[in-house]
């Protein structure tokens, strides 16, 4: 996690690279549904293309190759038939599991594709036989369609943002057959779900368990447990140990004729994994003048786009003209204020909304990498991305764009490619087929290996190791450039900042409080979080950005009282939330009356307390009724941090909850517990024995649904 306001995190170690039965991977507003009985499809990649359109073909063809003609399935060549990989992901890890399933299926002997549910028309798609039948026309009666769900939780038990519709839906149907008399929309599916989740988190795995019982009660039939990893542990270990026992189950129960061999070299040389993508080369004009190109990004069809690539064509380019420290240079960190003029740009947000960020790698990163893959040569080459073959020389199937195109090998590895996050132990394995000497194979394989856990742990997820240190680490590798887009850089996420400013008082500007990620390697080199450090730097450039809602929003009346909680750069929306109680307060007419309490925390008053002035400002023209400031180390005797300061107030708490106070968190995942817990305390004590523990959690989850206790944690 880069830093306090950052919603998504930013430099996890599990994130690098990241018919049917259907594995949907989803991580931590409703639709209008049809008949249940209506017959659904994907959303077509290929809606309202032009006649023209190059893209056309290749969807086609490629289609065509991989199922046949009618969706049929060689029987001999997959004798389990099609499987789809459906993945709803917030930070890559679930897309990257998706992606390990679909390497793996062949030798398993499953035709497996990977699809966004962001794509999906109705659940009921999963369910419908004249598309997803195992073997498409040449299915038996008896060869149902199939569903693996990957499912993570994003947050506080939220579905992700490309999981969220298919989500509401599934509700929504469960909402309106309480009685279980409906028609079963998915009668006939048979799925297994392995939920990805963190048990640092209030609600656990809430997202796995909804669609493994969602999926039963709609009509599906559970083939296989439910699992439930932890990435507060080993959620790698969790989903290797869960992925072995399907696969097993699944051999046993659809390939009739027994184990599959895998397709491996038989002559003991190396062997590429297949690849989505090929490289068709350009001339350096067309960037300019290509209609999916980057300058003109803004313009190309959603239809053509990979679902889980829109933001790379939908954000906009913001100058930075304000970049301000707002630690004293004694302290040794960083932490900076950021102002971005969004005049120019059509862009609306409210109070406390999330801004999400693309970075940028660092350019010494890019030719680092550029270096030590032989392509410094080629970085300001031009390239267009179409879909590769397979081993068998089959078209593989297209989804769409991944980032705009034709682009400068420079440019693509700048904005697109995660260069810097650490590698899952899978991508370990996948990485040693591009090392040319035995060494290297022999040095990665360990890594990956149940074995080499531990010092995975330590020398990649400790060491901070990204592409470009691994490549030092292994200089044998060698990695076409389509292979390193398709298979072993994962794509670079957005960052998600919690913004700091009142739309309102700030009609052209977007404010962001940014801690800036800077540490020391145990090599002694610098790791550099690199949306930090892109955004830090910006006054010499413009930010890639776009909005996303947040659940911060103020009660109507201002004469309801609201309580905040943000140490460190929790204090963001706190910020924002302040800016905007004064502008209603200048704008109130007749009688005015509010009670606004802030508790902030951070090390030291002459150190890192920020926003400072503003808050003592404030508190002087009474918007703020009450600021309570916890030092942790004021005394390194006694560690005091916001949680205390609010225990010892827990009268005047339990007194602003009983007139209906909005309670709003921000911080880290274990000060988020820390708080709630310190709440429940408070509601049981001051309710002199009337109120229990459980019955305490139960008011602030009814508070929680009310939109009365907000909470933006991360871990």
């Amino acid at each position: 996690m880069d830093n306090g306001t950052t919603i998504v995190d930013e430099e996890s170690p599990m994130s690098f690279w990241t018919d049917n039965i259907v594995p949907v991977v989803v991580t931590t507003g409703c639709v209008t549904l049809g008949l249940l009985g209506t017959l659904l499809a994907v959303k077509s990649q290929s809606k309202n293309r032009s006649e023209d359109d190059p893209l056309d073909d290749d969807a086609e063809n490629a289609a065509a190759q991989n199922a046949g003609k009618n969706g049929e399935v060689n029987r001999e060549k997959y004798p389990g038939g099609k499987l789809t990989v459906y993945f709803a992901t917030q930070t890559g890890t679930a897309e990257a599991f998706a992606k390990e399933l679909q390497r793996e299926g062949k030798d398993h002997g499953f035709l497996v594709r990977v699809e966004d549910p962001d794509t999906l028309d109705s659940p009921e798609h999963m369910a419908d036989r004249e598309s997803r039948s195992p073997f498409g026309a040449d299915s038996k009666p008896d060869e149902m369609p199939r569903a693996i769900i990957l499912a993570a939780t994003y947050g506080e038990g939220e579905p992700t943002d490309n999981s969220t519709e298919l989500f509401n839906q599934m509700e929504e149907y469960l909402e309106n057959d309480e009685e279980g008399e409906v028609n079963k929309p998915l009668l006939g599916l048979e799925y297994a779900v392995f939920g990805l989740g963190n048990t640092e988190y209030e609600i656990f795995n809430a997202m796995g368990k909804f669609f493994d019982t969602a999926l039963e009660k709609l009509g599906g039939t559970r083939v296989y447990d439910l699992g439930l990893g932890d990435d507060s542990d080993d959620l790698e270990g969790d989903f290797e140990k869960w992925r072995e026992g399907m696969w097993a189950t699944l051999k046993k129960r659809y390939v009739k004729d027994g184990a599959v061999v895998a397709a491996e070299s038989q002559d003991g040389k190396r062997s590429l994994p297949d690849c989505e993508y090929s490289i068709r080369w350009e001339e350096e004009e067309s960037v300019a003048t290509a209609t999916y190109s980057d300058q003109n990004r803004a313009s190309v069809p959603l239809e053509t786009i990979c679902a889980s690539s829109k933001h790379y064509f939908t954000a906009v380019d913001c100058p930075v003209p304000v970049v301000r420290e707002l630690r004293s240079p004694e302290d040794g960190g960083s932490t900076v204020h950021v102002e971005i003029d969004i005049s120019n740009a059509n862009i609306d947000y409210q109070t406390a909304d999330n801004l999400g960020v693309l970075p940028c790698n660092a350019q010494k990163v890019v030719e680092s990498v550029a270096e030590s893959l032989g392509y410094t040569q080629q970085l300001d080459k031009v390239f267009s991305v179409v879909a590769g073959t397979n081993q068998d020389g089959e078209e593989q199937e297209w989804h769409g764009l991944p980032f705009p195109t034709p682009i400068t090998v420079r440019e693509c590895f700048t904005r697109y490619l995660d260069l810097t996050s650490a590698p899952h132990r899978s991508d370990l394995k996948l990485l040693s087929s591009y090392a040319k000497e035995a060494a290297d194979r022999k040095t990665l394989q360990h890594l990956s290996s149940k074995e080499g856990k531990e010092e995975y742990k330590k020398q990649i997820v400790e060491g901070k190791m990204g592409l470009s240190q691994l490549l030092k680490l292994c200089p044998s590798l060698e990695i076409p450039l389509e292979h390193l887009i398709g298979n072993v850089c994962r794509f670079q996420l957005a960052r998600f900042y919690t913004i700091a400013s009142c739309p309102k008082v700030h009609p052209e500007s977007i404010h962001l409080t940014v801690a800036v990620t800077k540490e020391e390697r145990p090599d002694g080199s610098s790791f550099e979080g690199v949306c930090s450090t892109h955004i830090a730097g910006g006054l010499d450039q413009s930010l890639r950005v776009f909005v996303r809602p947040s659940t911060f929003r103020l009660p109507p009346k201002i004469s309801t009282p609201i309580l905040m909680i943000g140490p460190g750069t929790g204090i963001a929306p706190m910020r924002a939330l302040l800016q905007d109680r004064k502008h209603q307060f200048e704008q109130e007419q007749g009688e005015k009356t509010m009670h606004n309490v802030l508790y902030f925390g951070c090390k030291k008053e002459e150190l890192d307390y920020i926003y400072r002035d503003e808050l003592e400002g404030y508190q002087k023209e009474g918007i703020l009724s009450d600021l309570h400031l916890a030092f942790s180390r004021k005394d390194p005797k006694n560690k005091e941090y916001v949680q205390h300061i609010l225990r010892k107030n827990a009268a005047s708490t339990h007194a602003l909850l009983q007139e209906g106070a909005y309670v709003y968190v921000c911080g880290g995942v274990k000060m988020g517990h820390d708080v709630t817990e310190t709440l429940k305390e408070i509601l049981v004590e001051e309710s002199n024995g009337s109120m229990s523990q459980d019955a305490a959690a139960n008011y602030l989850t009814t508070l929680s649904s009310e939109g009365r206790f907000v909470q933006e944690l991360w871990s």
